[in-house]
């Protein structure tokens, strides 16, 4: 497999956790977000995914965008460790976090949004991410055990810890999300997710690293 990627990008991020996660070794091709005006711009990257967004997984032959759907096709095809319940009530929930985070908070505070808003992207993102925990943290209240959706590893998981690390980065005031901070100090004990941090990755930058 070939991951193209960003040490930063969090869906990079859930998609090296999943990895991780299952043993599968990679190789990856650096995507840098921000050197060459953005190299996810260039038409090599372009051919690979036409939205021209991290990460891309070449895998068994095919060519897969999007991390929730590399994600679901890593565990179709590793099913251990298993990332979603096979109870359908608990899956749906580790589902419904997982789009809550990767479509109701992410996008809004991505890179390509965060241009747009110039001067207030700080304030921007601080918003869009706050809200966004806000309706999180009264949800795991009811799904949460050791983490997310009770106490085994889930997709819901692999997309709290980016996510977290985007709103450090955005100096958001954690403190009226207790259940957030704990499921994620847990998470970041585990392995699978310390290999995976942006970090310690081949191409963060010297400043950044570990």
């Amino acid at each position: 497999p070939i991951l193209y990627g960003y040490f930063r990008s969090s869906c990079s991020w859930r998609v090296r956790i999943a990895l991780a996660l299952k043993g599968i070794s990679y190789d990856l091709v650096p995507v840098s977000l921000l050197n060459d005006g953005g190299q996810q711009f260039s038409a090599e990257f372009k051919a690979l995914n036409p939205m021209q967004q991290v990460p891309v997984l070449k895998i068994d032959g095919i060519t897969l965008s999007q991390s929730l759907a590399i994600i679901q096709y890593l565990e179709d095809t590793h099913p251990n460790p298993r990332l979603l319940p096979q109870d359908p009530k608990k899956r749906a929930q580790v589902r419904m976090i997982a789009d809550h985070i990767a479509s109701g908070i992410q996008p809004l505070q991505n890179l390509k949004v965060l241009k747009q808003m110039g001067e207030k992207k700080m304030e921007w993102a601080q918003t869009c991410i706050a809200s966004g925990f806000q309706a999180l943290e009264q949800i795991l209240q009811h799904t949460a055990g050791r983490y997310c959706v009770g106490d085994e590893v889930s997709m819901a998981d692999l997309c709290l810890v980016p996510q977290v690390s985007n709103a450090e980065r955005f100096k958001v005031e954690m403190g009226p999300y207790p259940t957030i901070i704990r499921i994620n100090k847990a998470l970041l004990d585990l392995e699978a997710f310390k290999v995976s941090h942006p970090s310690r990755q081949p191409d963060t930058p010297a400043e950044l690293r570990a």
